[in-house]
């Protein structure tokens, strides 16, 4: 056995007192579960930093950094420990949290011995971790916790394992502690979001957790995606599938699809010219949640809408108009690019092709398709009205307009590119937000 493997064997073994949370919060008094829940982690965490180099420490030392992984690792689960007796975190979301990282780090590492495919241990890590996570609640339920409804436990261990499996493939050392916070703090989310509404069906966490690895699977064999983005993009289409429905999903898969697409589009050429996207066109974390975020944020908001009680659908414009303008900007910049002699938007000087603010008639015109393609989606989605159609695709070019004159006057200075292309797709949320108020 490895040690990567035996230490992997370890911390399975340490988060299993995990499950005496359920149990002592059922039946010991408030003081005595604080103690019985916390007190484990705390005690393993102050051992495990005492300069020994016996076994077990030496056991549970990952890559470089010794036997003060295992440290992290208890002090993190100490930390979610805490926030279960004392802040309201629910037991299922600690009990989740603990096993979607230790599952998934054990079947990860399993895999490592035998193979080296970053893909294969990427998903071993998400698929077991789900499976871990959805057992801890199952067994956190038997051991007395309140805990959610089977689909939406389902939903928030996958979410937790995806959101694992994209730390781990964007860090991977040292970062046991922000897998396991991480996760635990987003189950905490998903579940509050979820209260006291019907809550997912088993058919629609399915049928995301299908279509959105699968499709996140095409993205990265076409070479449209790095893992990382692949991950990030997959986490952002399962919420939009289950938080929000099936329209809010086929607007952000549009945009991934056709922009990944889009930025392959005569790369050569593009490379040529001193304007392909980096590493093959493939979008990494940092670029799909830059023009993502913002729609995240609105699914989230709609979600919390339903919660409280409100009407939400200003988010439905908020999300489209944001997916408009991260569409209209991609087609702009990778179909304008090809063109010669572009004008710096902000004063109409001819510069080099794939500079900062620089614009084509050409590049204006297919934005202004990207744009108008997403507001029509909106329209037979979300049922938009035709003024709130038009609404969303003006949003989207003034969006685009935002993208190019930040990058004329702040890229590079002020802001990096991700930074651009947030703002811009934040504008046109929040126009399209607005607007939808006046209409």
């Amino acid at each position: 056995m490895t040690g990567e493997l035996r230490r992997a064997v370890g911390f399975l073994g340490l988060g299993a007192l995990a499950l005496l949370a359920p149990l002592l919060d059922a039946h010991a008094g408030e003081t005595a579960a604080t103690i019985g829940i916390v007190a484990p982690f705390v005690v393993v965490a102050a051992v495990a930093l005492v300069p020994v180099d016996e076994w077990p420490f030496e056991m549970a030392a990952g890559r470089g950094d010794r036997r003060y992984g295992l440290a992290a690792f208890a002090l993190a689960v100490a930390v979610l420990a805490i926030l279960a007796v004392g802040f309201g975190l629910p037991i299922a979301a600690f009990v989740a949290a603990v096993f979607v990282f230790t599952t998934g780090n054990l079947a990860q590492d399993l895999l490592a011995t035998r193979l080296t495919d970053r893909v294969a241990e990427t998903t071993a890590f998400a698929a077991v971790g789900t499976v871990g996570g959805v057992a801890a609640i199952a067994a956190a339920g038997v051991l007395g916790a309140s805990t959610p409804s089977p689909p939406l436990s389902v939903f928030v261990a996958a979410s937790g394992a995806l959101l694992g499996a994209l730390i781990r493939s964007a860090l991977y050392v040292r970062d046991d502690s922000l897998v396991v916070i991480s996760a635990g703090l987003l189950v905490w989310l998903l579940l509050v979001l979820e209260a006291g509404t019907p809550g997912p069906t088993f058919e629609r966490v399915a049928a995301g957790l299908a279509v959105t690895v699968a499709l996140g699977y095409v993205a990265y064999a076409l070479g449209t995606a790095s893992i990382t983005g692949m991950l990030t993009g997959v986490l952002l289409a399962f919420f939009a599938v289950v938080l929000g429905g099936p329209g809010w999903f086929v607007l952000l898969v549009t945009f991934f699809g056709l922009g990944g697409l889009a930025s392959k589009y005569r790369y050569e050429e593009k490379l040529d010219r001193g304007i392909a996207q980096a590493n093959r066109g493939a979008r990494g974390s940092g670029n799909v949640l830059a023009n993502s975020l913002v729609a995240l944020f609105a699914v989230v908001a709609y979600a919390a809408g339903r919660h409280l009680g409100l009407d939400a659908s200003v988010f439905r414009f908020a999300f489209a108009g944001a997916i408009a303008a991260a569409l209209a900007d991609t087609f702009s910049s990778e179909f304008g690019g090809l063109f010669d002699d572009p004008r710096l938007i902000t004063t109409f000087e001819t510069v080099a092709p794939g500079t900062d603010g620089g614009v084509t008639w050409q590049g204006a015109a297919a934005g202004l398709v990207g744009a108008a393609l997403i507001a029509g989606l909106g329209g037979i989605f979300f049922r938009f009205a035709p003024a709130a159609v038009a609404l969303v695709a003006a949003a989207g070019v003034v969006g685009m307009t935002v993208d190019s004159i930040l990058g004329a006057t702040m890229e590079g200075t002020r802001l990096t590119n991700q930074g651009v292309n947030l703002l811009a797709t934040l504008s046109a949320g929040l126009l399209a937000a607005g607007g939808s108020v006046l209409l």
